[in-house]
């Protein structure tokens, strides 16, 4: 049945109350689990001292945050408002030499604050894998490409790249990998559209002026090189019909989102919590749930702002970079789960739809689900826990395919067309909820550690059965149907616009 199925409004009325009321119930629960567990001494690491006049305390276990917020505050001020600064007076002045203008500031920003080693390492793998690109075979690409991820990835190999740094500081680790594995996907992308061009190839200086946008460069997102190469090419820059504004607009939003973030921290304690099973396992069933969606929740806005701000500078350098990733409220299908939009372009244009085609044929996406994944593996780093997350997703990502397809059959296919549009459309809502609770439980593995993703799966499927079972599946039922809702409203809107361009 069809996306545009409507439900009385009555009925959703209901379903916001119920979300409503479980959301509060849920973080109150939280919020008194963060107000008793202040002072323990097992959350002493994680826990330090916030806004003492309001007696709270403030968590910081994520490192991510804190770094960018302590130690990688100045740097990212400096840098990135340099760059500002610079690409302005470029535009302004020769923007039709823009891109190389870019490329040197952020050679120069690289080499000021890695040093020269870092960046011969930088130079040596575009080197390799732009000689690759000249004998345009996309095996080979996937090979070198591969070969040289693996070689920051897996050890002894990313230990003994890393020994050549000389000197130490707080962030060397963070930007010698983040700036080298970024560096590998960029240049495996050149290659590959390299190899797909009829006639010639793309200049090594094309290739480095991609590479080395600094924006990009040491925590992304990932431009393909066709997009970013076209977009960065063109010689007469024009912002859109109230573009401005818009980037206005969500410079504050994200300002916002940062302010929110801090004021949250400093009530609810939703990721040092988990480190103690013991003192966890006493919350209730609810609790817990919601103590698993938040960090799900927080994951997402933690990638919202870091790559919102980024591509806030790369619009004002007129591109057009990956949009931010999907809020995981709104997710209840596999296949749109991702947290770096950038990766997942990429992923899906050189490996998952290049693989698994129009993904109806289920033995091409599993070859091609599993081929994803073996990638995705190797970019995060092959370790225990990640081969458990890529085999769980992989498995959710095919599952969905099998369970379409096993409805499709003719049996199910004449009775959904006996049935109402709003009743289909009911039991497809109660199958996301399900399939809701396994993107969480499937995704906590990464975020937070597996002990944690068995106590949840525990508590809310075996010994909280029946009672929490059902009712936080219902509730995400009622939550699935507001999503449904909301795509409804924007199919209509994308529907009109359509229809709007069609008449002009």
């Amino acid at each position: 049945m069809g996306v545009k199925t409507m439900l009385p409004n009555y009925e959703l009325g209901v379903y916001a109350l119920v979300v409503t009321c479980a959301v509060l119930y849920s973080g109150s629960g939280i919020f008194e689990a963060s107000r008793d567990s202040m002072n323990r001494k097992a959350f002493r690491d994680g826990i330090k001292p916030g806004w003492h006049y309001f007696g709270r305390k403030m968590d910081v276990a994520d490192f991510e945050w804190v770094m960018w917020f302590t130690s990688f505050r100045n740097i990212i001020i400096f840098a990135l408002s340099g760059h500002v600064l610079f690409a302005k007076i470029c535009s302004m002045t020769v923007p039709q030499h823009r891109a190389v203008m870019y490329m040197l500031y952020g050679a120069l920003a690289v080499l000021g604050s890695m040093g020269l080693v870092y960046l011969m390492i930088i130079l040596s793998h575009c080197l390799v894998l732009y000689s690759v690109a000249l004998a345009k075979q996309k095996w080979l690409c996937y090979v070198a490409g591969f070969c040289c991820l693996a070689s920051f990835k897996v050890e002894p190999f990313g230990s003994w790249q890393s020994g050549f740094v000389t000197g130490a500081f707080d962030l060397q680790d963070v930007l010698f990998y983040g700036g080298s594995t970024f560096t590998i996907m960029r240049c495996m992308s050149f290659a590959l559209e390299s190899s797909e061009k009829k006639e010639g190839i793309y200049s090594i200086f094309d290739l480095l002026k991609y590479n080395f946008y600094l924006p990009f460069f040491f925590f992304g997102p990932v431009m393909t090189f066709d997009q970013f190469h076209a977009q960065v090419s063109t010689r007469e820059l024009r912002r859109k019909d109230h573009e401005m504004k818009q980037i206005r607009v969500n410079a504050l939003l994200h300002v916002g989102a940062i302010v929110a973030v801090d004021i949250f921290f400093h009530f609810f304690y939703i990721l040092t919590l988990p480190s103690d099973l013991k003192f966890v396992n006493r919350l209730s069933d609810w609790s817990l749930a919601g103590l698993a969606y938040s960090n799900l929740v927080y994951d997402w806005v933690k990638a919202a702002v870091m790559f919102g701000v980024i591509n806030t500078i790369a619009r004002l350098d007129h591109l057009d970079p990956p949009q931010p990733p999907k809020c995981i409220t709104m997710l209840y299908i596999f296949a749109e789960t991702h947290f770096d939009r950038g990766i997942n372009d990429w992923l899906c244009k050189y490996v998952y739809d290049h693989l698994g085609e129009n993904h109806d044929n289920i033995m091409k996406e599993l070859l091609a689900s599993i081929s994803t994944f073996a990638v995705t593996t190797l970019w995060l780093g092959p370790c225990d826990i990640v081969y458990i997350w890529s085999v769980t997703n992989c498995f959710g990502l095919n599952f969905e395919l099998w369970v379409q397809k096993f409805f499709q059959l003719g049996p199910f296919a004449k009775l959904e067309a006996k049935m109402s549009g709003a009743m289909s459309r009911r039991i497809r809502a109660a199958f996301g909820a399900v399939n809701f609770w396994a993107i969480v439980l499937y995704n906590i593995l990464a975020l937070n550690s597996l002990e944690f993703a068995l106590l949840v799966t525990k508590r809310l499927l075996v010994t909280g059965f029946p009672v929490s079972t059902l009712s936080i599946w219902f509730i995400t039922y009622c939550g699935v149907q507001l999503i449904k809702e909301r795509e409804r409203i924007l199919a209509l809107e994308e529907e009109d616009k359509s229809d709007k361009a069609k008449v002009e």
